[in-house]
């Protein structure tokens, strides 16, 4: 019988039994705790057992669990969206509530079809994405991902989609360099529309900020506005999909507002109602609306919890505390602050070869020579070792492998609750440090 396979979604065979939460630490059934340095898969921006979510939460269960879509609207439904048309400013007012990021994503692609349809272009069927991206776990989702660990068994029954190059400063595209990939990323996407052919091209999506598949590699300054450019120019739409950096985690609510673009279509979830009950939108623009409005009387999209009121309710309280404590400029003055402090503690680790992102969205990318920014060799299997070692110390971070050709690569995300105090960002830090140190000195590379 063939050995099974380390799981790349699990940290280790046997896993520890959640017992309870408090704030940023989580403890098991056998007494150890853990400090969630990347609030789990990036989702818990407040923390475990915030009083004020579960008291909202009670009082929602106390009136009524869900109020059907088709049949009721809702207090914490109005009162959502009112909060996420806000956060979001500019035209982006409308949205679809779903059950999480992999939904929110399934409905920007059928939005964008839809669009397409309803302005007398059902030609437009086509999506372009980019490799190493990861924007969920439907088909539907999955065909616009280039993330080949996670697509190779459904390879043959996903969507026919163009991937790009990824926008990476930190290792450009061929022929490209630190301060041209921007352009160069454009150009792709310019001359992948062309050659698809513009009259059956529907969107573009893309994520501000690649967490999972890359490790938070961020837009480099201009791409976002030469994407948006690109995608006017020839009629295509621009889905942003922000589940993973967006709802404030880098520093703004809307994550391309600091690259001062507005797509067409967002989609964010985890940060949106913290991990209380599961929660996701796509949210798209008044243009979007009118359209869809005109043509059939509004999105078809949907599904039977969409609006789920008990979550829409956790969405309000989540979002409601972080306003009201301003934490989304907290995140964004702190993350800089934390940054720098990863950079401080791993800078004399030649294996560590770049820290990067924004806010409280922080990735580490590992390098057998930094140099070179050759990778390490798959089978090392890196990215895994450090999550053990992390969890050892009673750390919780997000590790990925893959970024560089989709075998080898190894990164780690640290994406902390956005109300972390100062003292547990340090011990996040130095807690990473260590299992850093652990794990290169496994691998025979410290």
């Amino acid at each position: 019988m063939s050995t099974p396979r380390p799981s790349i979604s699990i940290a280790a065979a046997e896993l520890p039994k959640i017992a309870y939460g408090r704030g940023s630490r989580l403890w098991d059934t056998s007494g150890k705790s853990y400090l969630d340095g990347s609030g789990g898969p990036a989702v818990y921006c407040l923390g475990h057992a915030h009083p004020e979510v579960n008291a909202a939460l009670v009082r929602q269960l106390e009136q009524v669990a869900h109020g059907y879509r088709y049949t009721f609207t809702s207090d914490p439904l109005e009162q959502l969206t009112a909060l996420v048309s806000e956060a979001c400013g500019g035209n982006l007012k409308h949205m679809i509530f779903v059950s999480g990021g992999s939904e929110a994503v399934e409905s920007a692609l059928k939005l964008a079809l839809q669009y397409q349809t309803a302005v007398g272009q059902p030609s437009r069927r086509h999506f372009i994405a980019r490799r190493r991206s990861w924007h969920g776990n439907t088909l539907g989702a999955m065909s616009v991902s280039g993330f080949e660990e996670r697509r190779a068994p459904f390879e043959g029954a996903l969507l026919d989609t163009t991937l790009l190059s990824p926008v990476n400063a930190y290792r450009p595209m061929a022929g490209a360099s630190a301060e041209t990939v921007a352009e160069a990323g454009a150009a792709e996407l310019e001359a992948a529309i062309r050659a698809r052919g513009e009259e059956r091209v529907a969107a573009f999506i893309f994520e501000p900020i690649v967490g999972a598949a890359g490790g938070a590699v961020p837009a480099p300054p201009g791409y976002a506005r030469r994407i948006r450019e690109v995608c006017d120019r020839y009629g295509v739409l621009m889905i942003a999909d922000e589940v993973m950096c967006g709802s404030g985690r880098s520093g703004n609510w809307r994550t391309l507002e600091h690259d001062g673009v507005e797509p067409d279509i967002m989609t964010v979830a985890k940060g949106l109602g913290g991990g209380y009950v599961p929660l996701g939108a796509a949210i798209y623009t008044s243009r979007i609306h009118e359209a869809l409005s005109a043509a059939h009387g509004g999105p078809l999209t949907g599904h039977t919890f969409t609006g789920h009121t008990l979550a829409c309710a956790a969405g309000v309280a989540v979002q409601s505390i972080v306003k009201r404590d301003g934490l989304v400029e907290r995140v964004r003055t702190a993350g800089e602050r934390f940054q720098n402090s990863l950079r401080g503690a791993l800078g004399n680790l030649e294996p560590v070869g770049d820290v990067r992102g924004r806010g409280f969205f922080v990735g580490v990318e590992f390098v057998a020579d930094r140099a070179t920014k050759e990778p390490f060799l798959a089978e090392h299997q890196l990215y895994l070792r450090v999550r053990r070692n992390a969890l050892e110390r009673g750390l919780i971070c997000y590790p990925s492998g893959g970024n560089v050709d989709g075998v080898r690569g190894d990164t780690a995300i640290l994406a902390p609750p956005y109300n972390a105090t100062d003292a547990e960002l340090q011990e996040i830090v130095d807690l990473f440090t260590l299992a850093v140190r652990d794990s290169l000195a496994e691998v025979g590379a410290l």
